[in-house]
């Protein structure tokens, strides 16, 4: 295999985007059929054992593979290789040490961190999980040094292997434990096992990218690499501000389910079988609520490198503009998807989670508006690390994590509002953390990003479209009828194309995307003449 090729940051992110198609895909496969087996309230066990491996994963890899990327891009800008190497080695056993203390938690104390959730069912999971863990902590090792190579397409492979080897182990032996008559408990185990199985797939397929593309690369290098324990003081500067935003997003959200499941309980005054329900439709809601998220964070992991190669060689103004263009193209991806989720968030529901609580598409249409500051902060998080400024996203990040605990413990508490405080306490918490990453970019950058520029022209054809999709489920679902799945399937899937045709119409007539943009991306040039795009000072 030749050396691996640099890609710009919408390349990148291009290849990352197509790869999170295919994992999207692959995981509707997975959770949609596993969480109509399970039901809401198992799936309650499924979601809360994720959010426990979520926090140890955030706390080992949120920050780390930020600040590995960011070092790389500088000292390969530098022409500096060894060192570039000795980041990585620094790096490798950084994550190993991480990774091992994450292990250990998740194997031997899973009953102590499934109680800590009021959730004793979700233990089995969490230990099925725990290796997990110390694979996926090394898998962004290396992925943290192809993206610092502004390299996505390992990336982007190597995810698709995971989700496709966790689809395969995961749902088949939740298939398996389920027709052998095992608890629910078992079943979702054997589904988390597949998490397992993902990473070591994964793994294996990174050390082998690294080893053919990368092993030449300080072969003639003459500079003098910085001592390891400089190194690591770098690596761990930067990016344990980053860890401790983002883990402290992730132990929040801990906290907070735990405060969901008591306040529904003791202050509203559900059961523990209709809290579980409650909880596990909203936890099915969040899953779709993930995705607008899912497609900008390929954009999220792209800039960093490219803003931190700007910023080394004092080209601020360059910088500035890539951090305005990112937001702009982030609501022009986030904004229609979560305006969709929106509008038809009940047929969403009714399709793909048939036997849910009633109360799901209510849920999910609330978080389909949160979902444009979910997204619209990721970008705002990752400029700001960029540019140095990771303790800032930390105030933030608490700011709206504290809010939406307060939120939530007051409303969920309340019996006629129960369950929708949760959403309510998101939308809230991300809505407080956009505005003040806004105001810190302004603050901090010398071209400063505006929101003039980059929020009305996403916003119009979203509404546009939103319009659109909500008139064309409507006349169908009368003309056709909507009472059995496949008729709803058929008026969902229609209404799904024309939102799409009528967005693309939409983002040409006011110049949402340019010719610019499409420049930036595989093809583009060919995709802008066909769309018959102009450039924005025509």
């Amino acid at each position: 295999m030749g050396k691996a090729k640099e890609q710009n940051y919408l390349h990148g992110a291009a290849i990352l985007t197509a790869g999170v198609i295919i994992i999207k895909i692959l995981g509707a496969i997975y959770k949609i059929p596993l969480a109509n087996i399970l039901g809401d309230d198992g799936y309650a066990y499924f979601y809360s054992a994720y959010s426990v491996y979520n926090v140890f994963l955030t706390m080992a890899t949120a920050g780390l593979p930020v600040a590995m990327s960011r070092m790389v891009a500088e000292a390969k800008e530098q022409g500096r290789y060894n060192q570039i190497e000795r980041t990585f080695s620094v790096s490798w056993w950084t994550f190993m040490v991480l990774g091992t203390i994450s292990f250990m938690f998740m194997f031997f104390l899973p009953h102590e961190l499934a109680n800590m959730l009021n959730r004793p069912e979700a233990a089995e999971s969490i230990y099925t999980m725990a290796p997990g863990i110390l694979f996926v902590c090394l898998v962004s090792a290396y992925r943290g040094y192809c993206q610092g190579h502004k390299n996505m397409t390992p990336t982007t492979i190597g995810q698709v292997i995971e989700v496709l080897v966790k689809v395969i182990v995961g749902l088949a032996a939740a298939i398996l434990l389920v027709r052998q008559g095992q608890t629910k408990s078992i079943a979702c185990a054997g589904a988390t096992l597949g998490v397992s199985a993902g990473g070591l797939a994964v793994l294996i397929y990174m050390m082998i990218y690294k080893r053919r593309n990368y092993h030449n690369e300080n072969k003639d290098a003459t500079d003098s690499p910085e001592s390891g324990s400089k190194t690591l003081s770098t690596l761990l500067k930067i990016g344990i501000p980053i860890t401790i935003g983002s883990s402290g997003m992730s132990l929040i959200s801990l906290i907070d389910t735990k405060f969901i499941n008591n306040r529904l309980q003791v202050a509203a005054g559900f059961g523990p079988h209709d809290s579980s329900v409650l909880f596990g439709v909203f936890s099915k809601a969040q899953t779709l609520y993930n995705l607008p998220a899912a497609f900008v964070t390929p954009l999220v992991i792209s800039i960093v490198p490219s803003i931190a190669a700007f910023m080394v060689n004092k080209q601020f103004k360059e910088a500035g503009k890539t951090a305005e263009d990112a937001l702009r193209i982030t609501l022009d991806i986030c904004m229609p998807m979560g305006v969709g989720l929106a509008v038809l968030a009940y047929p969403i529901m009714k399709v793909f989670y048939w036997n849910s609580h009633s109360s799901g598409p209510a849920l999910l249409a609330i978080m389909g508006i949160a979902s444009f500051f979910v997204c619209f902060s990721l970008v705002q998080n990752a400029i700001l690390q960029a540019h140095g400024n990771e303790t800032l996203t930390i105030i933030s990040l608490f700011t709206g994590g504290i809010i939406k605990i307060l939120v939530d413990w007051f409303l969920v508490g309340i019996r006629e509002i129960n369950i929708f405080g949760a959403p309510i306490g998101t939308f809230l918490c991300y809505m407080v953390i956009c505005i003040m990453n806004h105001i810190f970019i302004r603050r901090n950058y010398e071209y400063k990003p505006s929101l003039k520029r980059i929020v009305p022209k996403p916003f119009v054809s979203s509404i546009v479209m939103g319009a659109a999709a909500y008139v064309t489920y409507f006349v169908l679902s009368h003309i056709i009828g909507a009472t059995s799945f496949m008729q709803m399937f058929i008026c969902l899937a229609i209404s799904i194309m024309v939102a799409v045709v009528v967005y693309v119409i939409a983002v040409i007539q006011t110049k949402a995307i340019t010719v610019e943009d499409m420049s930036l991306i595989p093809k583009g040039d060919k995709i802008s003449k066909y769309l018959h795009l102009k450039c924005t000072n025509e």
